[in-house]
């Protein structure tokens, strides 16, 4: 079952229930993955590493404007954007715990050959590429820092 098939289907279930959030969050998700599919080059289908990457970057934007409401102290808009956040994770695949990561990252480190903060974009190639929707792109980034400024 595709993404837009799976969220079709939890918004028939939302608006059934009368929930607002879920509905509010599912037709957002829905409006990129249409958006995504009309989009030059893609041809009316879109990958399933594609909308992986589509659900990302909409829990970004949320993460992102979560953070502006709540230095504003927006509660109301902050928390409808928590809200949203929480409906989108749970079409993503589940993200690695820091130690599952700081393992992965100190293997590619060590496969790459690296040994200074010079070396930061090389490890960071290959770890977006293997870790493409289990870790966020902040926290890798992070992470190869620290263990290669060591």
């Amino acid at each position: 079952m595709s993404l837009e098939q799976k969220i079709q289907a939890e918004l028939k279930t939302a608006m059934l229930a009368k929930d607002e959030k879920t509905v509010r969050s599912l037709r957002a998700i829905k409006a990129a993955i249409i958006l995504a599919k009309t989009s030059e080059g893609a041809g009316g289908e879109i990958k399933e590493e594609d909308e992986i990457k589509l659900l990302q970057k909409l829990v970004k934007q949320r993460k992102d404007s979560l953070e502006i409401f709540t230095q504003q102290n927006r509660t109301d808009l902050a928390s409808k954007e928590q809200e949203e956040i929480e409906v989108i994770e749970k079409f993503l695949p589940k993200q690695m715990s820091a130690e599952e990561l700081k393992v992965i990252i100190a293997n590619i480190i060590a496969e790459t050959g690296a040994s200074s903060p010079a070396d930061m974009g090389k490890v960071m190639g290959v770890a977006t590429k293997q870790l493409a929707g289990k870790a966020d792109g902040k926290a890798i980034s992070a992470l190869v820092k620290e263990l290669l400024a060591k």
